[in-house]
């Protein structure tokens, strides 16, 4: 199939939005084109949802956002092409932001300040994570194919001894073994610290002379042992380090003289930040992060069937509140610290089901703009990503939306009751390899619930929506703004 041509679209917008000299900075996300306007009353809204190729407009975070879907990369380069190279500075976008936004009021309550920095704290951890978690997803389904060609049942298509199986095991566990790099370079952007430093010191903690001293003591005084912990997938030791990264290259600065800064900072920073981490901060994050995963883990399998019907009936309205951005730093330290999430199984079930409510909706309708929209939404929702779906189609059609959740809610009972598990990132139709234990691929089960269930939050919400939440001669309503993202805050 060619590739459709998106130059008209990208003209029609930059046009709309009061030309190239009222646009600031242009970003986007997975998504939606995120513009930085100068003065946002020039944008003729009205008229920019009406273009066929955007499926809504949004104000958030002093952004003016298009919601696009799949090919937002797509469009977005059409319009680099217009505009120019110099507009495309995701960094440049964020500090004229910063700088545009009035200062917070001044004697905050005590109730305002803890609320104020839960948000900042969580913003700082989905800025970390969201960059990497779609490689984490791949890597993750990597790892289940491969555990595939390992299956006993299939004659072993891959022997675990061979150097092809080493080879691609190495490429499906490099983003979890390395983990604290990645994260660590995400968190010190978002907390304006340096990168390479932050790195750095995440280097240190995934090295392979110190991984080898696991559970040995590094150091004691009296009776009191600090003693080597794993940090290879490990993602909020890495965070609190780049914090740490920051506010000392800050202070070493103030005070170092700068002909001596760019030997002496980077020595400083690293080593009093890697001795921190390691003697103090790491050990007992860990000890804490492991001791929340197995609470979670406790409190699903101890609920079953309800906690699956509860939790797979609502997250979606979770996400249309932006309240889901404080589950992914859980999700995200479930499968770091024990390598599998019944709670993301049960999440799985969740994109699925909004899916096929969309897809219902792609089969029945005879509008041709509805109809090409919601197969969109349908293929993304069913490969992982549920915006295009929800913003585009459920939503304006809330008895869509609401078949949508049904679905989700049968779905995450079957996966509740019968104490469904999985071992990636990657959830959906797509994610089926991620039901998959690598380290044990003859069983079975796992796969076969990820089947059942998806296959209960397919039908229900499909049939719902085909006879109830769906005809032609509704009309659509405005839907509802997606809430901004923490780490775009």
């Amino acid at each position: 199939m060619a590739r459709k041509d998106y130059s008209q679209l990208a003209k029609d917008i930059v046009a709309l939005v009061g030309g190239k000299e009222n646009i600031e900075n242009l970003i986007h996300c997975i998504t939606r084109l995120r513009f930085y306007l100068k003065d946002e009353s020039l944008a003729q809204t009205a008229k920019i949802k009406a273009l066929n190729g955007v499926i809504d407009v949004q104000k958030a975070s002093d952004q003016y956002q298009f919601v696009i879907g799949n090919q937002v990369t797509a469009v977005y380069d059409e319009i680099i092409k217009l505009i120019g190279s110099e507009f495309d500075d995701e960094e440049k976008a964020s500090s004229t932001a910063a700088a545009d936004k009035p200062k917070p009021q001044e004697n905050l309550s005590l109730w305002e300040n803890v609320k104020k920095k839960f948000s900042e704290l969580i913003g700082v951890i989905t800025a970390a994570m969201s960059p990497i978690i779609g490689a984490l997803a791949a890597s993750g389904i990597l790892k289940g194919i491969l555990a595939i060609l390992t299956m006993p049942q299939l004659g072993e298509l891959v022997s675990p001894t061979s150097t092809f199986y080493t080879v691609i095991n190495a490429v499906s566990d490099s983003v979890f073994y390395f983990l604290p790099i990645l994260v660590g370079y995400t968190a010190a952007k978002r907390l304006k610290g340096d990168p390479i430093l932050t790195a750095i010191v995440g280097g240190v903690l995934v090295h392979p002379t110190l991984v080898a001293l696991n559970g040995k003591s590094l150091l004691k005084i009296g009776g009191l042992q600090f003693p080597m912990v794993n940090y290879t997938y490990s993602i909020f030791p890495m965070i609190l380090a780049a914090w740490l990264v920051a506010k000392l290259a800050k202070w070493v600065k103030s005070w170092l003289p700068g002909y001596l800064q760019i030997i002496f900072t980077p020595l400083i920073v690293i080593a009093v930040t890697s001795a921190i981490t390691l003697y103090i901060t790491g050990t007992t994050i860990i000890w804490l992060s492991k001791g929340l995963a197995n609470v979670i883990q406790w409190l699903l399998l101890s609920s079953g069937w309800l906690s699956g019907l509860v939790i797979g009936g609502l997250y979606q309205v979770l996400v249309i509140f932006g309240l889901h951005w404080g589950i992914l730093p859980l999700l995200a330290n479930d499968i770091a610290t024990t390598g599998h999430s019944y709670l993301n199984a049960i999440l799985s079930t969740t994109m699925v089901a909004q899916g096929a409510a969309v897809l219902a909706v792609a089969i029945k309708t005879k509008k041709t703009d509805l109809k090409e929209i919601s197969f969109g939404g349908a293929i993304s929702a069913f490969c992982g990503v549920t915006e295009p779906a929800i913003y585009g189609v459920n939503l304006k059609f809330k008895q869509v939306f609401i078949s949508g959740l049904l679905g989700s809610a049968a779905g995450g009972f079957v996966t509740g009751l019968l104490h469904g598990n999985m071992f990636g990132f990657a959830g959906s139709w797509i994610g089926f390899a991620s039901f998959l234990d690598p380290k044990n691929p003859s069983d079975l089960s796992n796969l076969w619930i990820f089947i059942l269930s998806s296959a209960v939050a397919t039908i229900v919400p499909f049939i719902a929506t085909y006879t109830w939440g769906y005809n032609d001669k509704m009309v659509p309503g405005e839907g509802m703004a997606k809430p901004v993202s923490p780490a775009k805050k």
